[in-house]
């Protein structure tokens, strides 16, 4: 077994162990209160060689908790705990090779500068940064990053801490519009 797929089945069967009551209270308190469409969002996202997979979210993002409603697809090996974001079939990037080549995650680059100042087509160049160096290593200090940046957002116009700088992975001349 590889080991991102050891480390995505070991810690995504123990947080969605950990985190289970959770949801499941936030699951009961989204029924109770009747939200259109039911506690859970059905979305088609692109996947692994861009096949087409059904996510189930929570309908809330309080404390994210709709990321922890995602951890069955972790287990399950539909997505990964760390990769590039996982976007919809139409989304003209989500045909990008590079993209296709690893499964979407929970987190990742993008998602620890999200309250960056740096150019919007960041979180794309971070995500193709992931694929082109991803391994243990990275995915380690992504997921140990991961918690106190979706705790402390950095204030209104300051820069996100940590992680990489915009200089640190584009190539000379390189667009994301390619």
């Amino acid at each position: 077994m590889r080991a991102k797929r050891l480390l995505d089945l070991t810690l995504g069967s123990a947080l969605l162990i950990l985190t289970a009551p959770l949801v499941t209270v936030a699951a009961l308190a989204a029924a109770l209160r009747r939200t259109p469409g039911g506690a859970f969002v059905r979305e088609t996202r692109t996947g692994l060689h861009g096949a087409p997979i059904t996510v189930r979210s929570l309908r809330t993002r309080r404390l994210r908790l709709d990321l922890l409603s995602r951890l069955p697809h972790v287990v399950r090996g539909e997505l990964s705990l760390v990769g590039p974001a996982a976007l919809r079939p139409g989304d003209p990037r989500a045909r990008r090779r590079w993209r296709q080549s690893v499964k979407p995650g929970l987190t990742g680059l993008a998602q620890l500068r999200r309250h960056s100042v740096l150019p919007w087509d960041e979180p794309e160049l971070l995500d193709q940064h992931y694929v082109e160096h991803h391994g243990i290593g990275l995915d380690l200090k992504v997921l140990l990053g991961t918690l106190p940046a979706l705790l402390h957002a950095p204030a209104e116009g300051g820069p996100a801490e940590g992680g990489l700088s915009d200089a640190d992975h584009r190539l000379r001349g390189y667009s994301a519009a390619k």
